[in-house]
């Protein structure tokens, strides 16, 4: 985030924290307020008797407005550990003694805090319709903090924080921003800690910039695959199944196995070998792997009659068996294994969204085994697919690649720091060779290694992650895999894991709402609608079904009681894409009336021409 939008996001964190001890609770406790990709936000708990709710936002928002407007300077000063205690102490923050002592732990003994300030002469004028609680904590802080020099003025807020603001509120633009929503958030993200009150605000570079955001998130809510997915009848959720769990009706099905079988096809000439491992595994695989250490509480337990069985929440460690159970040679290398395989986690219910985030998971996951010098070949391999892949969805224009490596802090991360270094090297090299938008990004490698994290733009510009390519040197070292080199010597495999539309059911999701549900015709779930003028006409559309039919084209005659001018709503409702009018004048020159769905063209075409340009667009595949 660049720093001219980064300070007046995060310096309006800090004036949200104030406007609500203003305006709602004077002794609200404060989580924390970071700055995000949109805005802001700032986590709150509130008072015995004091509720925040979507309709207070409008009066905080103003609040907001007003401390804008008052000029508001902000300063910098820094505490020795025990002034920052005894100042948490004196606002009633408990939660920021958890932040204060975690930065004790590891080495920090100086603490910045920001202060906003206002003129002592300005202060019964500004502050006249404050809470009077809100007003006896302030004049006690100004009071402590005189030896600090800030001048003749009156402290109206004050928080722990390391990060750049604006020197005056006047800085930031009033009309750039406005409070968005209200959600509950865990402190610290810990479901065993507090659950808190969280306010978001959207905050842009100026008015325009913040319209055209609220308008596409209203264009958003209207894509909401949830509410497509409902009225196509694309998947259904079962209160008695689980919200975690959807189920694809017959439409859904049939625009997941597209997806499929086009996966399939980009993977034909590229010799993969398709394989498939079992739902449940023991334990111990998951111990010999590492994962049990890593994502212990996200795995789903099963109870046999005499032992315990997880069910797999990846494939991975499950490929690495069928390999060691092979003799390879160099001449072997790279062995390519695919399985679009199901896999379980146990995810958080309140981080479960539609088809965007559910315990049941069909990745599309490939493992490569090659030797080092290979990676480069096989990575450019991979990243032909994914920009084929992405390009016949229309997604290929401005996407972004993150090189996911290791931060800081090791402990984290499996192996030794040549080995990760080995990793990262080869993987940023195939990076370059393949003119990758890269950038090289802390903390975010997988455990086993580094990675390239592909990053798509939808129709609306939302980013979504839709593929990796991670380099693994560890888990053939814990799995002990190895094949037979040029010298008779035994060499370690590289493991290449990676997955072209990350999970089908997320990916679903995103098509949903990147088509808005009005499918391009090769993956619409119903292509032609065949609506008869009047009931005579029937035959005539059921032969020209059946030829469709016969090329494999989805077409489907409207032979209801609805009227004819319903039966064309209906096939808008269902946005087919191509609605057919048959009457008497197409069965005697054997010709049809085409209306297109998405386009909005009306033409008249033979029969024959029409089923060539279905088979072609489908084909091609064409947006």
């Amino acid at each position: 985030m660049e720093e001219a939008i980064l300070k007046p996001r995060h310096s309006l964190s800090h004036i949200l924290a104030q406007a609500v001890q203003r305006a709602i609770d004077p002794i609200a406790k404060l989580g924390i307020g970071p700055a995000i990709d949109t805005g802001f936000y700032y986590d709150f708990i509130f008072s015995e008797g004091v509720e925040c709710k979507e309709e207070h936002l409008k009066e905080i928002n103003k609040m907001m407005t007003k401390i804008v407007k008052e000029g508001q300077s902000f300063h910098r000063i820094d505490l020795d550990y025990d002034q920052a205690k005894e100042m948490i102490n004196m606002l009633g923050e408990e939660f920021k003694v958890e932040l204060l002592n975690e930065f004790k732990a590891n080495g920090e003994t100086v603490f910045s805090y920001y202060i906003n300030t206002i003129p002592v002469a300005a202060k019964d004028n500004v502050l006249k319709w404050s809470k009077e609680e809100y007003l006896k904590k302030y004049e006690k802080i100004t009071d402590y903090l005189k030896p600090f020099k800030l001048g003749d003025v009156f402290v109206t807020f004050i928080d722990m924080c390391e990060w750049p603001h604006v020197e005056s509120t006047k800085e930031i633009n009033a009309d750039a921003f406005k409070l968005d929503k209200i959600a509950g958030a865990y402190w610290r993200g810990n479901e065993k800690n507090p659950m808190m009150t969280r306010i978001y605000g959207l905050a842009f570079e100026d008015k325009n910039a913040l319209k055209a955001y609220i308008e596409m998130m209203e264009e958003a809510r209207k894509r909401d695959h949830r509410l497509i997915g409902k009225q196509l009848k694309l998947f259904t959720i079962s209160p008695l199944v689980g919200a975690w769990f959807p189920m694809l009706q017959p439409n859904g099905m049939t625009i997941r196995k597209e997806i499929e079988d086009y996966l399939r096809e980009l993977h034909k000439d590229k010799w993969y070998q398709r394989v498939r491992t079992p739902h449940l595994c023991k334990h111990d695989l998951y111990i010999t792997s590492w994962h049990i250490h890593k994502y212990g509480d996200n795995l789903f337990k099963v109870k046999g009659r005499e032992e315990e069985f997880f069910l797999k929440p990846m494939n991975c460690p499950h490929h690495m068996q069928i390999f060691a159970d092979n003799q390879f040679s160099y001449r072997d290398m790279p062995v390519r294994y695919f399985e679009p395989a199901t896999v379980y986690r146990d995810e958080k219910t309140g981080e479960l969204w539609g088809l965007l985030r559910v315990r049941a998971i069909t990745q599309d996951d490939g493992h490569l085994f090659c030797r080092a010098s290979q990676i480069e070949e096989e990575v450019s391999t991979i990243v032909d697919i994914i920009k084929k892949f992405f390009w016949t969805m229309g997604m290929i224009n401005n996407y972004r690649v993150s090189l996911s490596v290791r931060g800081e802090d090791t402990s984290k991360y499996m192996w030794w720091d040549d080995v990760w270094e080995k990793a990262e090297n080869w993987l940023e090299k195939a990076a370059i060779a393949n003119n990758l938008p890269y950038k090289k990004i802390l903390w975010e490698a997988a455990f086993y290694g580094p990675k390239l994290d592909f990053m798509f733009k939808d129709c609306l510009w939302r980013e979504w992650q839709l593929s990796t390519i991670q380099c693994d040197f560890n888990m053939p070292e814990r799995f002990d895999l190895s094949f037979m080199n040029e010298k008779w010597e035994k060499e370690r495999p590289v493991v290449i894991h990676r997955a072209i539309s990350w999970s089908l059911e997320r990916f679903m999701g995103v098509m949903i709402e990147h088509f808005a549900g009005a499918f391009p015709l090769w993956l619409a779930p119903q292509q032609i609608k065949l609506v008869p003028v009047a009931e005579k006409f029937i035959d005539y559309a059921k032969q020209v079904e059946k030829e469709m039919k016969e090329k494999w084209i989805r077409a489907s005659v409207d032979s209801g009681e609805d009227s004819f001018s319903k039966k064309i709503r209906n096939a808008e409702i269902e946005k087919i894409p191509y609605i057919v009018i048959v009457g008497e004048k197409e069965e005697t020159t054997k010709t049809l009336s085409i209306r297109e769905y998405r386009s909005k063209k009306q033409y008249e075409i033979s029969n024959t021409e029409f089923v060539d340009k279905c088979l072609l667009e489908i084909k091609n595949r064409s947006l």
